[in-house]
């Protein structure tokens, strides 16, 4: 999906110049030419960032048109990032602006990589920020309708939330393990949430999706110019996360080349972005997870004794769901509760049947997969209560796959990366292998095919 910004400016060259700048760039952009247009599209539509004008007709100098609008934005959006231009720049005029919530600050006539690269940060920072505030909402599906809680009425599941709560709070490097889809990232969400750097950002990446070649860009940030394609400075996610919490998905699965680069950064707080001298400084509360065993991947070689020690200070495992059996019906209801919102159907909740079969279930997909099962009962359900036949938990256990030359070649495919990754524990780096694939191309293949990976 393209990054989106609004861009409020009274001039209808300067909307037409930046529409154009912006649109070679990927930027899909929406114009307001006055401070009452620019509410109604933020209140319409949800933007990745804003970039304003200072000044408009009624007021040309002053800037008091320019801060309302920005004080007005902050109330319908909160978390937008916005940035403000004017062509009447003076450092009073700055300060004020950023005291009054602005992220960065353009001078008019501007310089096009300067604004760029302005405008790139933002957009980024806003989609990060979206990512976490779309998660958080995630929770409530794990809550009670007054509970603050997530659902861990088994006893492994309070153990694990149990610990999260007494580290929260500090500094020290998580490590989360654990199947797949049983909610590690989940649970790093509300480690951050209860962390005193709540405030500020949640930056996820997903170490196993990052393309061959492009760790320490995407980590660490690059220069304009530092490599073919470098053109325009690029915020890293470190220095995205500054003051508040990076959280590496499937850190398992990160190259031997790539660990030592990691490690540094951890030891030290500090980094050079890809074609700069320049060293930077942040401060970053580390979480990570993976389904793998990084003990074995130790004694295997494949991943380094030190950087295992310092990225697992604090080791939670979160339990599968076929040793949650107290949740079963509580996450399906709260499951249930929220698919029946989102798709406008009235249900009562299930039959007794159902509910016999859901806490009968192996769950090898593990919440993720409850979650599916339930949003299809949902949409399929011909009565106010979901019957057993509407879970079609039979045939997701004992109907074997179609006989490859009734697939489709998508479905082929999909059945082929599936099987590879039973036969492999989960393990999407031993799977690629097998198959003959990069990592890289392995990620992007199951991100396309609907295969969930780690969480």
């Amino acid at each position: 999906m393209q990054p989106r910004l609004l861009v409020a400016d009274d001039q209808q060259d300067v909307l037409t110049a930046l529409r154009l700048l912006l649109g070679k760039e990927g930027i899909e952009v929406a114009l307001a030419s006055s401070p009452a247009g620019a509410l109604d599209a933020v209140r319409a539509t949800r933007f990745d960032a804003a970039l304003i004008d200072l000044n408009y007709a009624r007021d040309t100098t002053s800037g008091m048109e320019g801060l309302d609008l920005l004080a007005r934005l902050k109330q319908v959006d909160p978390n937008l990032p916005v940035i403000v231009m004017t062509a009447w720049a003076t450092i009073g005029v700055a300060v004020e602006v950023m005291r009054a919530g602005a992220r960065d600050f353009i001078e008019k006539p501007w310089e096009n990589q300067r604004l760029l690269a302005v405008i790139r940060n933002q957009l980024e920072l806003g989609r990060a920020l979206r990512r976490s505030q779309r998660l958080e909402a995630e929770n409530a599906l794990l809550r009670g309708a007054s509970d603050p809680n997530v659902v861990a009425e088994s006893p492994p599941m309070q153990e694990a939330l149990a610990i999260a709560r007494r580290v929260a709070d500090s500094d020290a490097p998580v490590l989360i393990t654990g199947e797949n889809g049983t909610g590690k990232s989940l649970l790093a969400r509300l480690l951050h949430g209860w962390s005193r750097r709540r405030e500020r950002s949640l930056i996820e990446v997903n170490i196993g999706a990052l393309p061959d070649g492009v760790f320490e860009s995407e980590m660490f940030g690059h220069v304009k110019g530092a490599f073919t394609d470098a053109r325009q400075e690029r915020t890293g996610r470190f220095e995205l996360a500054d003051g508040g919490t990076l959280f590496l998905d499937e850190v398992g699965n990160l190259p031997a080349g790539q660990q030592a680069k990691l490690l540094r950064v951890l030891e030290s707080g500090e980094f050079e972005p890809v074609g700069s001298s320049r060293t930077r400084r942040v401060d970053v509360r580390l979480i990570s997870a993976t389904n793998a065993d990084l003990g074995q991947r130790v004694t295997a070689g494949l991943f380094r004794q030190d950087l295992m020690f310092r990225i697992n200070t604090v080791e939670i495992h979160v339990p599968p769901l076929r040793q949650r059996a107290a949740d079963i019906l509580p996450l399906a209801s709260a499951a249930l509760a929220d698919a029946a919102r989102r798709y406008g159907r009235r249900l009562a909740g299930f039959d007794p049947q159902a509910m016999r079969a859901l806490t009968q279930y192996a769950w090898p997909g593990n919440v993720r997969e409850l979650r599916n099962v339930v949003e299809r009962a949902v949409l399929l359900a011909g009565s106010e209560v979901v019957g057993v036949g509407d879970l079609r938990l039979g045939a997701a256990v004992d109907a074997g796959p179609p006989a490859l030359e009734e697939m489709s070649l998508e479905d082929a495919e999909r059945a082929l990366i599936r099987a590879a990754l039973r036969r492999h524990a989960g393990s999407a780096t031993a799977a690629a292998q097998a198959l003959g694939l990069s990592r890289s191309a392995m990620y992007r293949r199951m991100e396309k095919l609907g295969i969930a990976t780690d969480g």
